[in-house]
């Protein structure tokens, strides 16, 4: 069986993982089945990650509703 190689060295691995560390949170949402493909499309066709798309998404409604 071949070996997956990296496209990151060693080094870039561990700053990565060190900016992640310092300056990102995390939110893990749980969605019905099925929903996910559904949210990930509509990501897709406006050309963003399924992330950008979810906190976009809050930021909308947040400023919207007038929490901000």
């Amino acid at each position: 069986m071949e070996e997956k190689k990296s496209r990151y060295t060693p080094a870039q691995n561990k700053a990565t993982q060190k900016y992640i560390k310092e300056h990102l949170e995390e939110i893990k949402i749980r969605v019905p089945k099925g929903r996910k493909d559904y949210y990930k499309g509509a990501a897709a066709a406006i050309g963003q990650s399924l992330n950008q798309f979810a906190i976009t998404a809050m930021d909308e409604k947040i400023e919207r509703d007038g929490f901000a």
